[in-house]
């Protein structure tokens, strides 16, 4: 079969790519590769020896020393637009104050609530812009960003638009999550029927009618919102045509997961509760598990998710950084691979899947992002390692070379 290589504007040889695609099994590894790239979509990838003719006049050659490839990371599942930060209870908590005393001090959800509120759009953006430099600079080319600090109308607005031009800011996809039902502002205590139909009929309505949100989120929890108040706010996302994710069984098991995957949901996240029956609710959903190893370990926890039995049902893994002022706290997508590893005992496979095929599938992008494969988005990470388990094994020295996004080079 003749290939057309006429439309080819950038060639990398010289390679090794771990092409991380769903069907791989494994790495994907083509050793001694070559990639093609043509207007921002991957052309062309295999063995160099198997490289078709082309011109060399029009095509820019990389010779990439030996480096290894692999698809842009994703982070799927964060939170870097907020106002302040928690280090205060941080130091409180370890100096032996209480729960009771840390929020009587004002601290807690309530704290980042008021702190963003007060905060302006250009404050929220320029904080957060930090924490997505850091996260960029690690390999991180599609991130999601979620609302929630703003918990009212306005401030949910706000926050949103805020996620919107990060996007426009640095070569990062930027996928933005209304997740106005995160938390009970205070506003509304003991009234949280009456928040959710501030959700349901105000919130979720205007944020579809100004494109804000590429999905819905709910935090579905005994201190959040019950099974009740979950599915009003996933039939109004569906009413608006807005996908569906949940933070669910991050404390208990309530069955936030089963009804998700009743609502066809990307994903549940967090999950160190799911019971087999909603793991097997999840893959009849076709839905991604998103394991959260950072609020894992920021919060000391001890209930590990269930990894054999979503490995036994053949679920998605993606691995996030939650990256969050209260829970995790932790602006590196390096770290997490390790975490994923050390703390879950994900294999490097695992959890190198977690950050690109299966990160990409956790916000809908799976046929275009997280895979090196013909016709995907040419996202891409050249990384100085000898093999891709080094990604998972070493963090504080960061091995990324250049970044690609979309064909072209941005690191």
């Amino acid at each position: 079969m003749s290939i057309n290589t006429t439309a080819w504007q950038t060639l990398w040889i010289n390679v090794n790519l771990a092409t991380m695609t769903e069907e791989a099994k494994g790495y994907g590894t083509i050793e001694n590769g070559a990639i093609a790239i043509a207007d921002g979509k991957i052309a062309w990838l295999g063995s160099q020896a198997q490289l078709p003719r082309f011109d060399v006049d029009t095509v820019e050659v990389i010779d990439g020393g030996g480096k290894w490839l692999t698809p842009g990371l994703v982070d799927c599942h964060t939170h870097i637009v907020y106002g302040g930060n928690r280090a205060n209870e941080f130091e409180m908590r370890l100096e032996g104050k209480s729960y009771e005393e840390i929020a009587n001090a004002g601290g807690g959800i309530v704290s980042t609530v008021k702190a963003t509120r007060s905060a302006s759009e250009q404050s929220l953006f320029q904080s957060a812009l930090k924490r997505l430099t850091a996260l960029h600079q690690q390999g991180v080319t599609s991130i999601e960003i979620k609302s929630g600090y703003g918990l009212d109308t306005d401030n949910e607005i706000k926050m949103l638009k805020v996620a919107k031009s990060l996007g426009q800011a640095l070569p990062v996809t930027v996928l933005k999550t209304f997740l106005g039902a995160h938390a009970l502002p205070v506003e509304y205590k003991d009234r949280a029927d009456e928040y959710i139909d501030l959700v349901c009929n105000d919130m979720i309505p205007k944020i579809s009618a100004k494109s804000l949100a590429d999905a819905v989120d709910v935090f579905c929890e005994g201190i959040g919102f019950n099974l009740s108040q979950t599915e009003k706010v996933f039939a109004a996302a569906k009413a608006h045509n807005l996908p569906i994710k949940v933070h669910a069984e991050q404390l208990s098991n309530l069955g936030g997961t089963e009804l998700a995957a009743q609502y066809q949901a990307l994903s549940s996240d967090h999950i160190e509760f799911l019971d087999e029956a909603g793991i097997k609710a999840m893959k009849a959903a076709n839905m991604t598990a998103v394991l959260l190893p950072g609020a894992f370990y920021f919060l000391r926890e001890t209930q590990l998710p269930p990894m054999d039995l979503l490995r036994k049902h053949g679920v998605n893994m993606a691995i996030a950084t939650d990256a969050n002022p209260g829970s995790s706290p932790i602006c590196s997508i390096q770290l997490m691979l390790n975490m994923a590893c050390t703390l879950f005992r994900l294999t490097p496979v695992e959890a190198l899947a977690g950050v690109t095929c299966n990160g990409a599938k956790a916000l809908g992008l799976s046929a275009t992002k997280g895979q090196l494969a013909l016709g995907y988005d040419a996202d891409i990470a050249c990384w100085d390692i000898e093999q891709p388990a080094e990604l998972c094994y070493q963090f504080g020295v960061n091995p990324l070379v250049n970044l690609i996004q979309a064909g072209k080079i941005v690191i």
